[in-house]
């Protein structure tokens, strides 16, 4: 992942960070907070780790293949 697209990862939550300042409670505050780092982190932690291969059956490894 390049910083570009961890930056726009980011940018997609920045308006649910923003509209947390809105809430008086901190109880409240602390739980929306954690539920958005925790859909935050998801993304991230599915973006470092690459995309999945279309067929999950296909072998990863050509040297398995040769004899």
């Amino acid at each position: 992942m390049t910083k570009e697209e961890y930056l726009v990862l980011c940018s997609k939550h920045y308006d649910e960070l923003k509209a947390l300042n809105k809430i008086d409670n901190f109880y409240d505050y602390e739980s929306e907070f954690a539920i958005i780092m925790k859909g935050l982190s998801k993304e991230v932690l599915e973006k470092q780790l690459s995309d999945l291969p279309a067929d999950r059956r296909k072998k990863k490894h050509s040297h398995n293949l040769e004899k």
